[in-house]
């Protein structure tokens, strides 16, 4: 689709570190420096575009129009034919750029913000990971997580069970689209929906951040723990990406997460990521990252 003139802001297509970018500047003349945000869309890596996705072009230009901001949306390559982490690293390039010559567009580096949905939800927590540890370049303000996906170890929390046959993002449908965008076997799938892809140290080591007993209990309605999974070596050598961070940010370990920047989550009732966005919020919470959560009780993925 074309980009349509607005009587609001400038639209303009570029490249930030060879990464696709289009970017939204409002047109009113600005009285000092404003707030820039990056904005990062779903699509479970594999669908969506800066310029096709009509749902993102709103909501980029809601976001500069209400908050006089301007935003910079980051078209990254999709899956398969580019793979992970080639989506996350671009992703990562083009707000390091943006950070960098923020000043060119009128923009405060000191009050930047990375936004995204779903697994752009997963890229912006793994932005905002990696720099972080940085000193070289002006520090991300805050992240905004929309039901972001964060962990690939279980796929039997609370949330699992509750929404497994939801619209759209189906429990099923959600390691079916780790795989595509993984390039792997669907064939994995069933395994991996039952756990065999984790050996129990995993399971051991990360419990006290990935555990069912860690939702709050008004969201367990009905939850009953699975069996125990029989564990398939084979199946855990062919998906050894699930295990790291940048695939799976609730991995991190707590000397990144306690610096992270304050945080926004939204998370909603009917979507099988609702406890993925509930587990991060309290580490977060637990490394004294300043936390606002919403929950849309009526809302669900998409």
């Amino acid at each position: 689709l074309p980009v349509c003139p607005d009587p609001q802001l400038f639209i303009k297509d570029l490249h930030f570190d060879g990464v696709p970018v289009r970017i939204y500047l409002p047109r009113e003349p600005a009285a000092g420096k404003r707030r820039g945000v990056v904005f990062i869309h779903g699509g479970c890596g594999i669908f969506g575009s800066i310029s096709k996705e009509l749902k993102e072009k709103i909501v980029c230009r809601f976001i500069a129009r209400k908050s006089d901001s301007v935003v910079v949306s980051v078209g990254y390559h999709l899956a398969p034919e580019l793979t992970y982490p080639v989506q996350t690293l671009e992703c990562l390039a083009a707000t390091t750029h943006f950070l960098k010559t923020a000043e060119t567009f009128g923009v405060d580096p000191a009050r930047v913000i990375v936004c995204g949905d779903s697994v752009g939800g997963t890229y912006t927590t793994s932005v905002c990971q990696e720099l972080g540890q940085r000193a070289d370049i002006p520090k991300i303000r805050a992240q905004v997580l929309i039901y972001p996906f964060l962990q690939a170890l279980s796929f039997n929390l609370p949330s699992h069970q509750q929404n497994a046959a939801a619209a759209f993002l189906s429990r099923e449908r959600t390691v079916h689209f780790i795989l595509k965008y993984l390039n792997k076997d669907c064939s994995l799938k069933e395994p991996i929906l039952a756990g065999s892809h984790v050996p129990e140290s995993i399971n051991l080591k990360y419990r006290k951040w990935i555990n069912p007993d860690l939702i709050p209990d008004e969201f367990k309605l009905g939850y009953k723990p699975p069996l125990p999974a029989l564990f398939l070596p084979q199946v855990h050598e062919e998906v050894q990406e699930l295990f790291e961070p940048w695939f799976s940010p609730l991995l991190a370990e707590d000397a990144v997460v306690c610096g992270l920047p304050d945080t926004c989550i939204v998370t909603c009732e009917h979507d099988v990521l609702r406890d993925d966005g509930l587990l991060y919020k309290k580490r977060l919470e637990d490394n004294n990252v300043p936390v606002t959560w919403r929950h849309v009780e009526k809302g669900f993925h998409g």
